[in-house]
């Protein structure tokens, strides 16, 4: 029987508790991994994520003329000569190319996840298919969902989709998950509410910022829920789709 458990922001994480055979999957609904969601699904070639506007400079630096986008933010706001990461704003650029991504919290907790053995991606784009993976391989193990938060503070739309991830697993597994009370409550939170994802994003402390910075169109974007059939997994730094998680996987365990 599998046991799920939710960190309520990114401060929560011990890198050497995560070490061995621990399942990390982020969420930072509002908005990192709803752009690398969106991102894959647009047919961006990998993300590589990063923690400030500096180090993606470097990466940068690294990568072959033309084959990158530089996208990032710092306190919701785009940071200066990157492109903005609102999910939108990325259709028609990030095609086939490299996107360096550097957030305020989201792309930070991903970095602090990799000692973990998988780190996964969800946000409410593509919960159902990412549950669907952990289902199918790691039914009988741990798995820590992180809420990225914001600063040091809990996120509601995080929590939200910690709660949308675990519906997700139940839904498709028909098994009895061992939830944590941090697992359970957001489980009962996001089934009490499952219905108006929109209104809960828009309501959070992010959403209500967000709105005043007028991406009312993003909020609706994002609370779309199982639309992106995309598996955003780590693979040191950079981010692929399904079909090569599968392939190290096979490297990992040495099955077919």
């Amino acid at each position: 029987m599998g046991k799920i458990h939710v960190l309520l922001k990114k401060e929560e994480l011990n890198k050497e508790k995560l070490q061995g055979d621990k399942l990390v999957v982020v969420f930072d609904v509002l908005l990192a991994t709803s752009t690398i969601t969106t991102a894959l699904q647009y047919g961006a070639r990998n993300v590589i994520p990063v923690l400030n506007g500096e180090e993606a400079k470097r990466v940068a630096r690294s990568q072959k003329k033309d084959s990158y986008l530089l996208v990032g933010e710092y306190e919701g706001l785009p940071l200066d000569g990157f492109h903005s990461p609102n999910p939108n704003a990325l259709r028609g650029k990030v095609y086939d190319k490299t996107m360096i991504l550097s957030t305020t919290n989201g792309t930070v907790a991903i970095r602090n996840s990799i000692s973990a053995k998988f780190v996964f991606v969800a946000s409410l784009l593509n919960s159902r298919y990412v549950a669907e993976q952990l289902i199918k391989h790691f039914k009988n193990e741990t798995i820590i969902l992180v809420c990225s938060g914001s600063s040091g503070s809990f996120n509601a739309e995080d929590f939200y989709g910690a709660g949308h991830f675990i519906h997700s697993l139940h839904e498709q597994s028909h098994m009895n998950w061992t939830l944590s009370d941090s697992a359970f409550a957001a489980y009962e939170f996001y089934k009490g509410k499952q219905n108006v994802s929109k209104e809960v994003l828009k309501a959070s402390r992010v959403g209500q910022m967000l709105t005043r910075f007028g991406f009312e169109e993003e909020l609706a974007f994002v609370s779309q829920q199982d639309v992106f059939p995309v598996v955003p997994y780590v693979n040191d730094d950079t981010f692929v789709v399904a079909e090569q998680y599968q392939k190290k996987r096979r490297e990992i365990h040495g099955t077919n």
